[in-house]
């Protein structure tokens, strides 16, 4: 009975969810094996074609074809791993990362339409039906296979998911009160920041990363555009913690920095406070530079303002007479 429940559930949700015209369902060219190929390329940055068909369980004759596929179409770049020449470094262009945009705003607008049949008061119970699925078929496969399970439940970086964005305003607020003691004023900007972003921006230019541990998110960042013309700008960044350690900090600074590059950029700046010596260091690291300071009285605190800016093209080059 319980193999049948569950075939009988794995047919309805693949109709459900058109996985099995997923071109048509979503109006693409792409599969759904190729779509997820350039989801996990867009939230992982440097991925190698080895990492990618041990994640997605993939054959390498046909994760090869696909990744074929996509050079032709100009949404990727392949070249030898700078840890390892025998391996090969996979990236997405600017076109790849504006199409993987496109296919997560469908995917995510094909969700909303399936969530809309759903009254509200049900939508928690089928959100918690879901999680404990996943925990408890996760279990099992970790059980199967240790080590693949591990890499799974491991640190990662991935787009905001629906209260994703209410979830950064609430943990910086948090956080940000119980080490430094600052007042609701910083939540209130933080806030603002993230409703401007939510209610206008460029997915193009314009991102946020949610670092997730153990299907849980544990830290943001966001990359913006400045006014400063050709200007990124970095803001939000927060790891909790209990999630420490891990080098999350490093690899969100580094996914806005390479963001910042394949977007356009000219640099990327920040603003930040002399007390956050945590992430000063990851900026430093980063290969920013200090260029300004402040004294300021803010969030019931006096604290130092700080600058930072990082070019991502050669200045000496850009500015010479032609």
């Amino acid at each position: 009975m319980t193999i049948q429940e569950i075939r009988a559930f794995n047919r309805f949700y693949t109709n459900l969810i058109g996985a099995l015209n997923y071109s048509k369902h979503l109006y693409t060219p792409y599969t759904l094996t190729e779509s997820r190929l350039l989801y996990e390329l867009a939230h992982t940055p440097r991925t190698d074609a080895a990492e990618l068909r041990a994640e997605l369980s993939l054959d390498a004759g046909y994760l090869s074809r696909m990744l074929t596929k996509f050079e032709r179409d100009g949404l990727v770049e392949r070249a030898p791993s700078e840890q390892d020449a025998r391996r090969q470094r996979i990236t997405l262009t600017r076109q790849g990362r504006g199409t993987a945009a496109l296919l997560d705003e469908r995917s995510r607008d094909a969700v909303g339409t399936l969530l809309d049949r759903v009254e509200p008061d049900d939508r928690p119970r089928l959100v918690e039906a879901l999680r404990t699925a996943r925990e408890i078929l996760s279990a099992g496969e970790a059980s199967a296979d240790g080590r693949r399970a591990a890499r799974r439940d491991g640190p990662v970086l991935r787009g905001p998911l629906p209260g994703d964005l209410g979830w950064m305003v609430q943990r910086h607020g948090a956080v940000y009160a119980a080490e430094y003691g600052w007042d609701a004023r910083f939540e209130g900007l933080v806030a603002r920041i993230v409703a401007d972003f939510a209610a206008d921006h460029d997915e193009r230019l314009e991102r946020v990363w949610i670092a997730e541990l153990d299907g849980r998110p544990v830290g943001s960042v966001m990359c913006v555009r400045d006014e400063a013309p050709g200007t990124a700008r970095l803001r939000l960044l927060l790891v909790e913690p209990e999630a420490r350690g891990h080098g999350l900090g490093e690899r969100m600074v580094e996914a806005v920095v390479d963001f910042a590059r394949d977007a356009g950029y000219r640099e990327v700046v920040l603003w930040t406070n002399d007390v956050l010596s945590a992430a000063r260091k990851l900026y430093v690291r980063a290969g920013f530079t200090l260029v300004a300071e402040k004294p300021h009285r803010s969030y019931g605190a006096d604290l130092v303002g700080q600058d930072w800016r990082l070019p991502l093209v050669d200045e000496s080059v850009v500015d010479s007479p032609s």
